[in-house]
């Protein structure tokens, strides 16, 4: 008997689910698991008086007002994300780890076995629906690596004296998120108008991504806050598949205290930056997977799972272009399940 692929299992976060992936679901309801997931996730959302996934998912156009609403994108993310997970071949692969982006932190809950599906729910539509009617602040993302995806300090430098000439300007901005080669910067308005005027062009960079929040910051201590209060710990479990968390912890089975898990998710999580780089990295190296899969919807992800490999010169991948010919080659290390 042949051995199991080794594989990490990557969860996408928000802004994945775009209108190149309208109509996502349509293909994934011929198998039952993915059927009764759906049904059960419309039946939630319907009671509580939101649009169904079904609904979003089959609607004739994408509307960026509707489908990137953090109360619509969370669980509509998840259910495509849960089609997929749900695809993996188990008699031919070994799922090792999982982790992900932002967002996709709860995802990895639901996928390890840490939430069952009505927890997942829960989190998710939760967490999703806190913006709901007022955005706290906003993210925008901006490169810090050179044409060859090798990480630039002149340009990490550049970043960080931006922030702090906003800060003394007024502005309330932080780092966000870490993702491979691009750092993602939360902040309140008057930061993020800094940011966008003051950081050298690049190309269409400054970027500020639609309608999302200031995550990852100190700006949503009242968002954590308000998460404990209206999440309960006594749904968080201990995973059956270790989980790489945005600190770059591992979660394991036997020594995860499920309060702690609970903790860190609602607070740390929320208010603090998070490092998706480490987490690949750490996921890479103490896994050391045969592969990667990422999860759909998309493929937003992609680069920034490449810059970390050619930060980590992942089995001889130092450059984009080293990542572009494993990719078109009969044994790519990254699959994209979105694509």
């Amino acid at each position: 008997m042949s051995r199991k692929n080794r594989i990490v299992v990557v969860c996408p976060g928000r802004g994945s689910y775009t209108s190149e992936t309208l109509g996502y679901l349509k293909k994934h309801r011929a198998r039952k698991v993915v059927a009764d997931f759906i049904a059960d996730i419309d039946a939630r959302r319907a009671a509580l008086g939101e649009p169904t996934i079904s609904d979003l998912d089959n609607a004739a156009t994408f509307s960026p007002s509707l489908h990137t609403k953090g109360e619509n994108a969370s669980t509509l993310i998840y259910a495509c994300s849960f089609a997929d997970f749900s695809s993996i071949d188990l008699e031919k692969n070994e799922i090792v780890a999982v982790t992900g982006n932002s967002m996709g932190w709860y995802l990895t809950l639901g996928f390890a076995g840490s939430l069952d599906w009505a927890g997942s729910f829960e989190v998710i539509n939760t967490m999703g629906s806190m913006m709901k009617g007022k955005i706290i602040g906003g993210q925008l993302i901006y490169p810090a690596m050179d044409g060859d995806w090798r990480r630039s300090q002149e340009m990490v430098d550049t970043i960080n004296k931006t922030i702090a000439a906003a800060r003394a300007a007024g502005g309330d901005v932080h780092p966000s998120i870490h993702l491979g080669g691009y750092e993602v910067i939360g902040g309140d308005a008057a930061g993020l108008a800094y940011l966008m005027k003051n950081l050298p062009k690049i190309e269409h960079y400054p970027f500020q991504l639609i309608n999302h929040a200031a995550f990852h910051t100190p700006l949503l201590k009242q968002t954590s806050a308000r998460a404990f209060e209206m999440i309960p710990s006594n749904i968080f479990h201990k995973p059956r598949i270790p989980m790489v968390d945005g600190r770059g912890q591992i979660w394991q089975l036997w020594s995860t205290d499920p309060e702690e898990l609970y903790r860190y998710t609602l607070d740390h999580q929320v208010v603090e930056t998070y490092d998706f780089t480490k987490a690949i990295t750490v996921a890479l190296k103490e896994f050391a997977p045969d592969k990667l899969y990422l999860l759909g919807p998309g493929n937003s992800l992609g680069g920034a799972i490449g810059q970390c490999l050619v930060a980590s010169q992942w089995q001889g991948v130092k450059s984009k272009a080293d990542f572009s010919a494993r990719q078109k080659s009969s044994d790519p290390f990254l699959v994209s399940m979105g694509l």
